[in-house]
């Protein structure tokens, strides 16, 4: 590994899997969308475990946080099996704008955003996906300083669970209820996020993957996974008045196998 190239946090391994927590701005692998990045998630990883690895699931290039990795083709078989059958539980953190609801509850069926380039093959006119994101509020903030037309600029740490798995889907959803996550440059808020670089010293995407759980099938159990966020977003939600542990699903497995 070169020198600066940042070594990635292990969370969890056996000679099944990996789980990491991917640094947010780090492409999971190449992409004809990012052609000028030279550093990928599974080139790092497998240089520094010394094996290959193989993605099970994705994670947006700006979204921070859990990415779990199969270390064979027979075991990445295996755990896509159980993706399929929907045999997992993700759990988010995120900041928003404005004050989010109490109980989130969406159910906003989504069309596929194709890519002009990596796309080019694709059926271009898809049916709208069912989509359902389900979540709370954990605290709320106001910041005594003028953002836009507002005299104070208000902020949500929410917690999201994500019951399918569009692409976007977390980012499309609050956009939807009006509530961004703070740092979405595509779904966001641009004045927001300029006052998050400015005011807040924030300048990444306010959402983080801090807890994964899976039946694991060579083990016969519930893998529980859980990260703290990143540095630059544990900055923000130190904001926050919450405990830590708040953050996360409860220790009860939501896996019903």
């Amino acid at each position: 590994m070169t020198n600066n190239t940042q070594e990635i946090k292990i969370l969890y391994q056996d000679e099944h899997l990996v789980a990491v927590h991917k640094p947010a701005n780090m492409l999971v692998h190449k992409s004809m969308i990012d052609r000028h990045e030279t550093v990928y998630l599974m080139q790092v990883l497998r240089d520094q475990i010394g094996q290959y690895v193989y993605p099970l699931h994705r994670l947006d290039k700006p979204t921070s946080g859990i990415i779990l990795f199969a270390l064979s083709s027979q075991s990445a078989k295996d755990f896509s099996a159980v993706i399929e059958q929907g045999l997992t539980h993700k759990t988010y953190l995120a900041v928003l704008r404005g004050y989010a609801p109490a109980k989130i509850d969406i159910d906003y069926a989504l069309k596929e955003k194709l890519d002009k380039k990596t796309d080019a093959k694709a059926k271009q006119n898809k049916e709208a996906q069912s989509a359902v994101t389900c979540g709370r509020r954990l605290a709320k903030i106001e910041v005594p300083e003028p953002v836009g037309r507002y005299q104070q600029a208000r902020f949500s740490l929410v917690q999201l669970c994500p019951v399918t798995g569009r692409k976007h889907q977390l980012r499309r959803h609050m956009a939807h209820i009006r509530h961004p996550i703070i740092g979405d440059t595509t779904h966001g808020d641009g004045t927001q996020n300029r006052f998050a670089r400015q005011v807040l010293d924030f300048r990444q995407l306010a959402l983080g993957a801090v807890q994964f759980q899976c039946f694991h099938p060579y083990k016969q159990c519930v893998l529980n996974v859980k990260s703290a966020p990143s540095l630059d977003l544990q900055k923000l939600v130190d904001l926050f008045d919450v405990e830590t542990e708040s953050i996360y699903s409860p220790e009860k497995s939501f896996i019903q196998v």
